[in-house]
């Protein structure tokens, strides 16, 4: 007599996963917490496991979905369980967010737009762990023609030339520019060095009609505006 072959019980966890996608879509992201979030994203990496303790896992060893995303893929691979394929999901997810931020800004007038401006800039910079130097050079109408990482240093500084700015800007026939750069240490404060720098940016620059708008310093914290402060002409 031919044995009757038993039906396969889904897994355990696919009554959670589906019950979490939606309290997603009905609520977004405000409705999850952020490891809820992040097994959303890990389910299309390990759709045959539970990736709930990795989730968990993972934000506990970064802090936060933020962190999560943007740390670096040797980082990322320190928690047990993460290889090549979650490192590749959270990377494209941290590069779409990269791209829709900089699609919010590109080609149209920053000066007007700085809400879009500084959103972009602390999605880049704000969780980099190292220190790292941007310039967004702008034309006549103070549109973002390009936006260029000069320099990465390290924990606490970042070797800049003014020269060289000012250089690049006349190269992208930029009119104006704003220096952006991170301070991983979570305070905004500028040091006398990023005063001094500064300073020389914006003097170099007048000489040849390149405009310096602002200077901003970006961290987990929040954020400061040389030119809120009175530290810019």
């Amino acid at each position: 007599m031919l044995e009757v072959e038993k039906k396969k019980e889904p897994p355990h966890f696919t009554g959670h996963r589906q019950r979490l996608k939606d309290r997603f879509r009905k609520g977004g992201p405000e409705a999850v917490a952020d490891y809820e979030l992040l097994e959303l994203l890990l389910y299309s990496a390990i759709p045959r496991r539970d990736v709930k303790p990795l989730a968990k896992q993972m934000i506990a060893h970064f802090g936060s979905f933020a962190e999560t995303l943007s740390a670096s893929e040797n980082r990322l691979k320190e928690v047990p369980g993460v290889g090549d394929t979650v490192v590749t999901a959270l990377k494209l997810v941290e590069a779409a967010a990269q791209k829709l931020a900089l699609g919010a800004i590109l080609d149209k007038p920053v000066l007007s737009n700085w809400k879009a401006l500084t959103d972009y800039c602390h999605i880049q910079m704000a969780h980099q762990k190292n220190e790292q130097f941007r310039i967004l050079f702008l034309d006549r109408k103070n549109r973002l023609i390009a936006d260029e990482k000069q320099q990465s240093g390290t924990v606490d500084h970042t070797p800049v030339y003014p020269r060289e700015v000012i250089k690049r800007a006349l190269e992208l026939h930029a009119t104006a520019i704003i220096l952006v750069h991170n301070h991983p240490s979570g305070d905004p404060t500028p040091s006398r060095d990023d005063i001094d720098m500064t300073k020389r940016i914006e003097e170099a620059g007048k000489q040849l009609g390149v405009i310096l708008h602002d200077h901003l310093i970006i961290s987990k914290s929040g954020q400061t505006s040389f030119k809120t402060m009175g530290l810019i002409s």
